[in-house]
Parts: structure tokens; sequence; C-alpha cells
């Protein structure tokens, strides 16, 4: 199996345990990447109890467990469900030979766990969203990605006014309405055990999201983080009640405006590289954005004939929409590094791409950060991210890689319009990745990356996306 985040940890924890303590250590890893996980588990368990690791390193090992458990949930379909899932929505039986190629290939995701081999929950349909030979075996369309209706864009985009700043156009404003429910399983702490809950709520220091305002929540007292973190959350306790599912939900409005940059009216200035701008965030940011010899030689391949941030910028993205079609992803948390993993599999998902492209920007020396929240179309509502590129003279400009990669839009940018602009129907939660929160969380996260489904622990650990549901609803003003 491919290395998991859990298991780069536990590699980090026998490095500064001590060496009585490394065997097992030792021990736990094998099996792990054996696949083994009932086992390696077990042993987590018993070095756990034997009470001689201190409280970083015994959360380190139980992370490392808790870890395990997601990949599971991630890998929990078997080879007779996924060509039933083909056979069904597909209308052919796949053979042995075509199954096997599309796992050389990696089209087709497993992992060996516990002796068995376990594919990926969306494995299935992936097949078709990023395997051009397997669509021409059937008529039907590939199931779906995440970009909305072209018709949202073109009506925006012609009704777009100039701004103060050269080349900026700004589009149509959108008022939006929010309820959004966090809804904890029954039973899955113990009657009046402490609940913390962890709630989006939209930032008000994003020049494109105004109108912010806090309208109601349940339960009545909370803190509200007021972007004080990369991750703007309303946070909240509540005791759990035996039987009862424990339900928090907060009501807020908002307003988004997209903005288009043309980038042909852009003259980007030489960047201050001794300002705080370009040292953040042109930096490597471990473990997602790293400057490994296998990404500076692919950036170097790409952006080989550009010459300007803005040719740069334009090759990159050019690159990553024509060769890394969108697909349902693995949770992030058991991902290593993600850019490795998407150039590896060829596919990402929105928030994939966007690590990748910002890795590729970062190392040619172009200032780039992470934005996300949720994509908030018509029929549409969904988690979604996406990242800034600063030029210097210009500013920030939004970049959308991933709905870059859609088809054909009959407006003057075309689908680049993504290159340099962001539509009106986005909830800004995030300002960066892997950031803490206020007030801080005290177990591992359930998203080590992003943040836009929610975060809640008890007294004891976190607790996973398996034991709680969200929703979002939105009225349209």
């Amino acid at each position: 199996m491919r290395t998991t985040l859990g298991l780069l940890i536990l590699l980090f924890l026998l490095d500064c345990s001590s060496p009585k303590r490394q065997d097992p250590i030792r021990e736990i890893n094998k099996e792990i990447v054996s696949g083994n996980f009932t086992r390696a588990a077990a042993l987590i368990d018993s070095l756990v109890q034997e009470g001689q690791l201190n409280e970083p390193q015994q959360r380190t090992l139980l992370f490392t467990q808790d870890s395990l458990h997601r990949v599971k949930l991630d890998f929990n379909k078997t080879k007779d469900e996924i060509i039933d899932w083909i056979e069904k929505n597909r209308l052919f039986t796949p053979s042995d030979s075509l199954m096997d190629s599309w796992e050389r290939s990696k089209t087709l995701e497993f992992r060996i766990i516990d002796g068995e081999k376990r594919y990926f929950r969306n494995a299935a349909p992936n097949i078709f969203r990023v395997d051009a030979s397997a669509r021409e075996l059937t008529k039907i369309l590939a199931p779906g990605s995440d970009t909305p209706r072209d018709s949202l864009l073109i009506n925006a985009f012609n009704h777009k006014t100039e701004s103060e700043i050269k080349g900026k156009y700004l589009l149509p404003k959108k008022t939006m309405r929010a309820r959004y429910t966090l809804m904890v399983n029954a039973d899955v702490v113990p009657d009046g055990e402490i609940l913390k809950a962890w709630l989006p709520f939209p930032r008000k220091d994003v020049s494109r999201q105004t109108d912010v305002k806090l309208l109601a929540t349940s339960p009545s007292d909370y803190i509200l983080s007021d972007d004080k973190t990369a991750h703007t959350s309303l946070y909240m306790e509540q005791k759990a009640v035996g039987g009862k599912p424990t339900v928090f939900w907060i009501d807020f409005g908002f307003t988004s405006r997209g903005e288009w940059f043309d980038l042909s009216e852009i003259e980007a200035a030489p960047y201050d590289k001794s300002s705080i701008v370009f040292q953040t965030y042109t930096a490597e940011q471990k473990p997602h954005i790293r400057f490994s010899e296998n990404i500076r030689n692919l950036t170097d391949s790409v952006t080989r004939n550009a010459r300007t941030p803005v040719e740069i910028l334009q090759a990159v993205y050019r690159y990553i929409a024509a060769g890394f079609p969108w697909a349902s992803a693995l949770e992030y948390s058991t991902i290593a590094n993600i850019p490795e993993y998407v150039v590896e599999n060829r596919k990402g998902d929105c928030g994939q791409v966007t690590l990748l492209m910002m890795t590729m920007l970062r190392y040619k020396g172009i200032p780039a950060r992470w934005q996300s929240g949720w994509m908030t179309h018509p029929g549409e509502v969904n988690l979604h991210d996406w990242a800034e590129v600063y030029f210097e003279g210009t500013g920030w400009i939004p970049v959308d890689i991933s709905f870059g990669r859609g088809g054909a839009v009959p407006i003057q940018p075309g689908q680049e319009f993504f290159m340099s602009g962001i539509d009106s129907y986005r909830l800004y939660i995030n300002s960066g990745f892997s950031g803490e929160f206020y007030p801080g969380k005290k177990y591992p996260r359930s998203e080590t990356v992003d943040f836009q489904r929610g975060e809640v622990e008890s007294g004891q650990w976190n607790l996973y996306f398996d034991r709680w549901k969200y929703k979002m609803e939105l009225i349209y003003q």
C-alpha cells in the first residue's frame, strides 16, 4: 500500500523513541506496510497499555491507529461490487484482464488490507472520469465533475464592470443566507459527555465576501474565531443525551462577488523578494508543498518556454488542466504528499490539483496561497478549493484550476476564465491549509488539510466523519 500520513508520523516517533521501544514500533510499521491493519492496531493497543510512552508519543500512536481506520473506510469495496456498479451503470461486464489493466495503470485504486484486496469507495465511477479508453466502451457520459453550469458564468461575465485596478473586472454580487447543520450520531459517546464542535463560518477578511452576519445558533453559547486563524469557525459545546443525536446549527448571511483579471492587461513588476508576502508564499510548507526532485524536474520542463510570471502561471495551469482529470478523492489525511500523489496517479479533485499548482508556482518563485470553502451554485452546492496567485503591482488574483478543467465556455476567455477569475457563487472559509483552530483543538483533526465540513471531538478523542453528518442549506436573496 502507499504510505499513509499516519505511517509517516509513526516513523518520526521511531526516530525519537528509546532503543528499547524501537523494536515494537518497527514491527508496527512492518505490519502497516504489509497491509496487516488488524495486527498493527492490536500492537498499538498493547504498546499504549504498557504505560511507558509520554503523551506526544501515545497520541502519535493513536493517530496512526486512527489512520488505519480512515484508510479502511475509504477502501471498502470488493471486486464484485466494482463489477456490479459497472454492469448497472455502464451496461457491460469488464473482463479480468481489463480489471488488471486498470489496476496496473492506477486507474482502479486498491489496497491489500488484512489479506484482502479492497477498492476505493468511488473507484468504479473514477474509472470513467479519468480513462478515455474506458469511456469508449460505453455511450454513457462520464460521471460529473465539480464544474458548475456554464450559463451562470456567461451571464455574469456579460455584466462585468471595470474596477480601479488595471485589468481587474468585477462580476455582479450574489447574496445568500445559509443554515449549516452538524449532527453527531446517537450514542457515539456516553450519555452526559461534552461534545465540542467547530462549524465553518464565512471569513470577513476576504474582499470578495462582504455583509457577513451571524443570525442564530444552537446552542446559543459560542466562540467565533473571527479570522484569527486560517480556518474561520464557530465553536460550540453540548452534552450528549443517550439514544439521541447531538445537533449543532448556525444561520448566517453573506454576499459574494466574483472578479476576473484580463492577463493581457497585466504587466507584473519584479518581485520584492524581501517582502513577507514573497518569503511566506514561495516557501515550502510540509508535508504537502515540497520542492522534491520530481516536482522540480516536472515544473522546469512545463515552464521551459515561460519567461514572465504570467507566462509561468499560464504554462502550469494549462499543463494541469489538460493532464489531470477530476476524480473523487481519498481523504486528504491518508495521503502523505498530495502533489506527488496527483503526479503519480494522473488525477485529482479540486484541492489536490490546487496543491500541485501551488507547489509548482512556489518553486518558480511565484507567491501562491490556498483559499477554500464552498461552491454555492444553485443545485450544485459542494465543498470546493482554489488558490490565489500574487503578481507584483496587481495583487492577489483568484485561480481555480479545478473549474478550468471543464469544457469550452462561450465567453471571451473560455474555460481559462478561471486562470485569473472566480465566480460570485462562493463561500470563503479558509485562507490557508493545515492551520490551527480557535479555540484550539486538542485531538487530531478529521481533515488535516482543509476545513469545510466541521470538526468534532469529545473529552476522549476526535470524532471522525463516520460518527456524524453535515448539511448546508442555502437561500438566494
